[in-house]
Order: C-alpha cells, then sequence, then structure tokens
C-alpha cells in the first residue's frame, strides 16, 4: 500500500477503509498492536480526533478491541466481524474478492429465501397468504420485460420474507435488495432462468397456502439457486 497524505474531505472515512484494508489483507494480523493514534496522525498528515473517529468505526466493525492494557488489538475478522462488513468489503485491497462475495452472497440469498418460505407457511396469516398468491398472480400477468418482472420478484419475495416473521431474515433482505451487499454479477442467462419461471412462482405461493412447509423450502431453495453459477450450485443444497 501507497502510503502517504489523503484528501481532506471526509478523512475519517477514508483513514477507516484504509485501516480496514490493511486489516482485511492481513498487513495487520490478529492479535496485533493496531498502529499508535499519534504515528497514524503523523503518517497521513492528519489530525487525531480523525485517527479517534475511524478506530471507533473499526472497533464499531468489530475488527479492533481495546484491551485491559489500554492497547488497540486487531481482531481475527473472519471470527468477530459482522454482516454489516460486507457492504464495504468489495472494494477493499485485500479479503474477499467481488467475485466470492458476489457468490457467498448469492449463496445467502438461496438459504434464506428457503429458509423463509418455509417459516412464512407455518407463520404467516391467513390474509398474508392470501397477499403472496395474489402477488404471484400479479408476476404472471408481468413481463416478460425482465426489469418489470425483477420488480414485481422483490415484492413478492418481500411479502414472503415478512411473512416468516424473522427479522434478522428482513433485514438481510434489505442489504441484498438495496445493493448494499454485492449479488449484481449474476449471469444474465441464469437471472432469467430464474425471473421466467412463473410457474415455480405460482406453485411456492401455493404452497405457502396450503402450510406446506417442507415442500415451500424446498420449491424456494429450486428457484433461488438457479442464479448461483453452477460451479458453486452444490455448496447451496
Amino acid at each position: 500500500m501507497v502510503h502517504g497524505h489523503i484528501r481532506r474531505e471526509a478523512v475519517s472515512d477514508q483513514l477507516f477503509a484504509l485501516l480496514r484494508d490493511r486489516i482485511l489483507g492481513g498487513e495487520l494480523p490478529p492479535g496485533s498492536p493496531l498502529t499508535a493514534e499519534r504515528d497514524l496522525a503523523a503518517e497521513f498528515g492528519v489530525n487525531r480526533h480523525a485517527v479517534r473517529e475511524a478506530v471507533k468505526r473499526l472497533q464499531q466493525a468489530r475488527l479492533v478491541e481495546v484491551s485491559h492494557g489500554g492497547r488497540t488489538l486487531v481482531l481475527d475478522w473472519r471470527r468477530s466481524a459482522g454482516l454489516d462488513l460486507a457492504v464495504g468489503i468489495a472494494a477493499a485491497d485485500g479479503g474477499p474478492s467481488v467475485e466470492e462475495l458476489a457468490r457467498d452472497a448469492l449463496e445467502m440469498r438461496a438459504c434464506i429465501g428457503a429458509d423463509a418460505a418455509r417459516l412464512c407457511a407455518l407463520r404467516c396469516s391467513g390474509q398474508a397468504a392470501a397477499r403472496i398468491v395474489e402477488a404471484a398472480g400479479r408476476y404472471a400477468r408481468s413481463g416478460p420485460d425482465l426489469v418489470e418482472l425483477a420488480a414485481a420478484d422483490i415484492a413478492w419475495w418481500r411479502l414472503i420474507v415478512e411473512g416468516s416473521g424473522n427479522v434478522a431474515y428482513l433485514l438481510a433482505f434489505n442489504s441484498l435488495v438495496d445493493g448494499a451487499l454485492p449479488v449484481a454479477h449474476v449471469p444474465d442467462d441464469l437471472r432469467t432462468a430464474e425471473l421466467l419461471d412463473v410457474e415455480t412462482h405460482l406453485r411456492l405461493a401455493a404452497h405457502i397456502e396450503a402450510r406446506e412447509a417442507a415442500a415451500a423450502e424446498r420449491l424456494a431453495r429450486e428457484l433461488l439457486s438457479r442464479s448461483v453459477p453452477a460451479a458453486h450450485r452444490k455448496a447451496v443444497r
């Protein structure tokens, strides 16, 4: 990494990203002390307030912790960090690549979607089930424009995830939909195959309405796994 002064705007944000990259890339390995505050300020030509703000964000991301002796130690991010780290990790110089993150997000999408469908069949109200069936019908009448189908698909899956009653799944769904997690690298042919399978959407809605949880989970996993590149599908089945 090239050292030196950084831009004056959003100094703490830039410094956080630089230190995050050093941790993810292994330049600052787990258990090592974080570079001293005064040294970081001198290295990058910033004031110590900006350094403290950056370190605070590292703590919030569970990349570092302050030890009993007062030293700031680097954590093993694979054991300590949460899903929120994936929001910025794709731009990091070290750690998983964008392609790896895209694969991981797609696998997570298939797993969460499958279990959300199962829970929705078990937990959702009759009214919610009826809305899911109705939305599946609207989906069947959408398209063939893929942009229109994609929007209808998101709206339909939101009903299912909300119907699952699992807030953690809902927050993960929001991150996926809002693009906070890198799932844009789905091959067009795979995404198209999923979106154009109207029959499976209708069958899944019917399983949820009929309270057939196991069948709903199986079908949801099959549908969502279609957007996972073939080389990686085994991991989500």
